[in-house]
């Protein structure tokens, strides 16, 4: 268990940190956010149907190598997973969740 004095001081670095590296956290924030925005774009796209990288990167606009990079991370985390292929290029879908 900690002490009330413990907390205290825990609180009291955590916030002198974050007013230290504030700057650093508004950045890392801004990151994120612009992050999860392609994300959503990319998950609004593929729930109508299947998609391929070059046709993804035409709807939102996005270039197709941040597509793609998005793309890996989602797979990876089980947010979309390929469907097949259409040409040389994989389909990805999103994840329908049960």
């Amino acid at each position: 268990m900690t002490t009330q004095s413990e907390t205290a001081t825990r609180s009291n670095v955590l916030k002198n940190l974050r007013e230290l590296h504030s700057e650093s956290v508004t950045r890392t924030q801004a990151f994120y956010k612009e992050q999860r925005i392609i994300q959503q774009d990319i998950c609004k796209i593929l729930r109508d149907s299947p998609k391929t990288v070059p046709e993804l990167a035409r709807a939102t606009g996005y270039p197709t190598h941040e597509i793609l990079w998005h793309l890996t991370a989602m797979k990876k985390y089980g947010i979309v997973s390929e469907n097949g292929m259409c040409g040389d290029y994989p389909l990805y879908q999103k994840v329908v969740e049960k």
